[in-house]
């Protein structure tokens, strides 16, 4: 297909917008996560690493941590297994803890891996457990708010994250790709959900950004509007959504991720959406992104970034 120069002259402009942009965040450090429903469509898999592929070559020093919901649901029925969640966490007994060692470390980051490969990204699978990554504690029985007492199994609860194995790839032009399977002081394994191993992680790195890709838009004012997207929001507004409802089931893990996140030091946090193919780039490279961006106050946004809610 031939190229008309008007689409040059687009592109042109198109970098040069993005110049500041570049410039800003080179060498700095994002944390992207990504559920693992858009690990069912190759075509959203491949789309999404391209996106960081460019961060990766502008410079940002990325870190990619992955889910894999839907993936352990299916292996795990097929085992037998009843697939139960409260607030928005999975049970995990001793078979589930098995699959999903190998859904998250064997078929998602191998998978993963072999895409960055093929976008010559130089990319190097690692879990929780890897080097002592996260360390992590049996979560205790919960006692519900209607008074059902909840052991969620081999789910943990992080202690402690050392990260000195993601600087050392960081510090060699790797990027690491996390996978949250992780492990106790005496090694048994543990499911920690994604979201709180990337806030954990990014937390950690001291990150610029924390970019959660999910199947919304971002954070929405009323869940069944797709339309409804809160551009911009702070930490007392996430409160206040909570207390009213707009964030509820499988969104809790991830509003206390967000919460981790900013209180342990990074500077914004944004939900995106991972089916559009372009939703990180427009978010990193814009004034106007796509989804929700959420700091720890909003009155220290100026008034560009609050009339337009991005960046």
């Amino acid at each position: 297909m031939m190229k008309h120069r008007a689409d040059q002259a687009l592109a042109v402009r198109s970098l040069r917008s993005a110049a500041p942009y570049i410039r800003m965040y080179k060498g700095k450090t994002f944390v992207i996560k990504a559920g693992g429903a858009v690990f069912g469509d190759a075509q959203a898999t491949r789309a999404l690493i391209e996106q960081i592929a460019i961060l990766h070559y502008f410079g940002v020093r990325v870190v990619f941590v992955h889910g894999g919901g839907p993936q352990l649901t299916e292996l795990t029925e097929a085992l037998g297994v009843p697939t139960r969640m409260v607030q928005g966490r999975r049970i995990t007994d001793q078979k589930s803890i098995d699959a999903t060692s190998m859904v998250l470390n064997g078929l998602i980051n191998t998978r993963i891996l072999g895409i960055c490969r093929e976008l010559d990204i130089s990319a190097v699978g690692v879990s929780g457990v890897d080097a002592g990554l996260i360390t992590a504690h049996r979560r205790p029985v919960v006692k519900m708010p209607d008074g059902e007492s909840v052991d969620f199994g081999f789910v943990g609860d992080i202690d402690s994250v050392d990260t000195t194995v993601l600087r050392k790839l960081l510090d060699n032009g790797l990027m690491p790709v996390v996978s949250p399977l992780s492990a106790d002081a005496g090694g048994v394994l543990l499911n920690i959900n994604a979201d709180t191993v990337a806030a954990a992680v990014g937390a950690a790195l001291g990150a610029e950004k924390l970019i959660l890709c999910t199947g919304a838009p971002g954070i929405l004012e009323r869940v069944e509007d797709p339309s409804s997207v809160v551009s911009y929001t702070d930490l007392n507004g996430l409160r206040r959504m909570r207390e009213d409802g707009s964030i509820k089931d499988g969104m809790l893990p991830k509003a206390k991720a967000i919460e981790d996140a900013i209180r342990g030091g990074v500077r914004r946090v944004h939900v995106i959406a991972y089916t559009s193919p372009e939703s990180i780039l427009a978010e990193v490279f814009t004034n106007e992104g796509t989804g929700t961006l959420i700091v720890a106050d909003i009155n220290a946004l100026s008034s560009a970034e609050q009339q337009s809610g991005a960046a």
